[in-house]
């Protein structure tokens, strides 16, 4: 399986990192901590027989995209096992979900998640999995005192494998003036 993920600036980065770490420390589920995976938000899964076969539409996706400021206003769970903030859905989401499986739907032999096409997707940023129901508690107690909404902006994409995370290419995203 591999990855087209959004990431984020600094300030973000340190931010959803605390809730992630905040969430580990209270409810002993350290999967997100101990696999090191950043901050990010996932715009397309895919199964491919080689990640070579990605690396040009990747690199044709980049040239269609940009930089921008996003709005995360609040939390939720996948059940059983996910709980992760989710942001506004607006038209640069919607659009770079789109423009990302536009470009990958043409290669034949490759499949794309369903829960990652375009009106299928839920845009999210995963802060813990493989939780228990008493972890899923425990981080709905940590979010429900220390979150509050607040802007991020979107400045890199990537490219990458999972199970353990590694990006294989990343782009840093131009700011629109």
């Amino acid at each position: 399986m591999y990855l087209i993920s959004l990431y984020f600036d600094e300030k973000t980065n340190k931010l959803i990192n605390r809730y992630i770490e905040r969430i580990a420390q209270k409810s002993g589920n350290r999967f997100m901590t101990d696999n090191k995976v950043p901050p990010h938000m996932t715009i397309s899964a895919i199964e491919a027989k080689s990640i070579d076969e990605l690396i040009d539409p990747f690199e044709e996706v980049c040239k269609k995209l940009h930089s921008s400021q996003i709005m995360f206003v609040s939390t939720g769970q996948l059940l059983p096992y996910v709980f992760y903030i989710t942001p506004v859905m607006n038209s640069y989401l919607t659009d770079m979900n789109k423009i990302t499986y536009d470009e990958y739907s043409k290669i034949s032999d490759i499949k794309i998640s369903r829960y990652y096409r375009p009106n299928s997707w839920l845009a999210h940023v995963t802060l813990a999995k493989t939780l228990s129901k008493d972890q899923q508690m425990t981080a709905l107690d940590v979010m429900l005192s220390d979150f509050s909404p607040f802007e991020a902006l979107v400045s890199r994409i990537g490219l990458s494998r999972v199970n353990p995370h590694e990006d294989v290419r990343t782009h840093i995203l131009d700011r629109l003036i």
